[in-house]
């Protein structure tokens, strides 16, 4: 097996285990009367994702990798666990807003307000260059930018007092 297919097969079982969890942590977080914001891009979101995963794969082929941002995606993997860790049961891929409960401030939040998206726009940008795929990452960091700009507008509105 090639390194480029080693860390594809990596990040495709990495994001179908955050699905799993991300699932989990939704219906309980429901069960326990939180309210959905947001739910109309998801489905886009998804699709973004996994049309990035799909193209990833369809070009990786026997593609160098530049060693040194696959050192920058190990770092930001290390991001993501803080991340997820920080959030606990509360992490999820919807926006999830939990009743009589403050947004979560430990952590990575104490850096920046939005440190998962922070890591998925360099990893949506890192993975591609990594591999040489100069216009994957140009194309779906716009993608990107354009779908954050409307979850991160939801978000914000769902933990905003009424």
């Amino acid at each position: 097996m090639t390194l480029p297919y080693a860390i594809m097969i990596f990040i495709t079982l990495q994001r179908i285990s955050e699905l799993v969890i991300a699932q989990s942590n939704t219906k309980a977080l429901l069960a326990r009367g939180a309210v959905e914001f947001g739910r109309s891009h998801y489905p886009v979101m998804v699709l973004m994702h996994a049309s990035w995963l799909a193209v990833l794969w369809a070009m990786v082929g026997g593609a160098p990798v530049n060693m040194a941002l696959l050192a920058v995606f190990a770092v930001l993997q290390a991001m993501r666990v803080w991340v997820l860790a920080t959030l606990g049961r509360r992490w999820t891929t919807r926006i999830i807003v939990p009743k009589d409960e403050a947004p979560i401030t430990s952590g990575p939040f104490r850096i920046m307000r939005h440190p998962n998206y922070f890591v998925v726009i360099c990893e949506i940008a890192v993975v591609p260059l990594m591999f040489g795929l100069v216009w994957v990452a140009v194309l779906y960091s716009v993608l990107n930018a354009a779908m954050l700009w409307v979850r991160i507008r939801a978000e914000n509105a769902a933990y905003s007092p009424a």
